[in-house]
């Protein structure tokens, strides 16, 4: 079922984000702890998508293989230090191709994306909206994967200007009105705002000083780890969390919070 990670603060390594913490993205791609729907390692491969200090667009580094078989990220994750970094491993759900291309996170622009999960009656359960994205959007996905898919719905809202929270929201509101039981946490970041979704999965969230990290799991045991609970939509910048309950309208609030400055250190949970 995957497993990803988002983290905005200070400039640190990706070995110290994904690698050397106890219960980091790399124990997690043979050792997770909640695999709900299916599948005992995360081991079809990973990536990881992170902002160059420069301030231009996403970067990223991708492959099929177990993260913990590639050395080459190894020393690359050593040297590589980033403020806002992107990262998932893959379980690739029975019948999806095992390649590259298939490995989160994916980019457009300024954003990077990754979907922790899976949508059910694929790909039958969701002809309806494929069908309505432009052709051009259908022959560019990265891969025939529902979480390509997911990716296509979402960047297709992004670029017709919708608000990011709203549009975040719109898209696992629609799925699963379509496919039932689907499993659809969703990470998206901009480097400077992460939005994900807890719906039939579960996803964690870090705040500290001037730091935040988002996650299907916590990478330790500090106390100041706090479940996002499920069909909620968390919205965290460097300064404050805020969780919405995604059972609501919440199109107008979403996109009002979006111009927030989360100005100080606070969590609130609206319903």
């Amino acid at each position: 079922m995957c497993r990803h990670i988002a983290y905005l603060g200070p400039a640190r390594t990706l070995a110290d984000l994904l690698l050397d913490k106890e219960h980091a993205l790399l124990k997690q791609s043979w050792a997770p702890c909640d695999m709900r729907g299916g599948g005992t390692v995360n081991a079809d491969g990973f990536g990881a998508g992170w902002y160059p200090a420069d301030g231009g667009q996403p970067l990223r580094y991708r492959r099929s293989v177990p993260m913990w078989t590639d050395a080459n990220f190894t020393g690359l994750a050593g040297a590589v230090s980033s403020t806002a970094v992107l990262a998932a491993i893959r379980s690739a759900t029975v019948g999806m191709p095992i390649t590259e291309m298939a490995c989160a996170p994916f980019t457009w622009d300024k954003w990077l994306f990754s979907h922790n999960g899976r949508i059910t009656g694929w790909p039958d359960s969701v002809a309806g909206p494929a069908a309505g994205l432009p052709v051009t959007d259908l022959l560019t996905m990265d891969a025939p994967t529902d979480s390509a898919l997911l990716w296509a719905l979402l960047r297709h809202r992004l670029s017709n200007g919708e608000a990011p929270a709203a549009a975040l929201a719109g898209v696992v509101s629609e799925v699963a009105a379509l496919a039932p039981g689907s499993r659809l946490n969703l990470l998206l970041t901009d480097g400077e705002t992460v939005l994900g979704t807890a719906w039939d999965h579960a996803l964690s969230v870090l705040p500290g000083t001037g730091e935040v990290v988002v996650a299907s799991e916590p990478w330790d045991d500090d106390p100041g780890w706090q479940a996002v609970p499920d069909r909620h939509l968390v919205l965290a910048t460097r300064f404050g969390v805020r969780m919405h309950n995604l059972s609501a309208d919440l199109a107008a609030d979403l996109a009002a919070d979006l111009t927030d400055d989360l100005a100080t250190p606070e969590t609130r949970t609206t319903s």
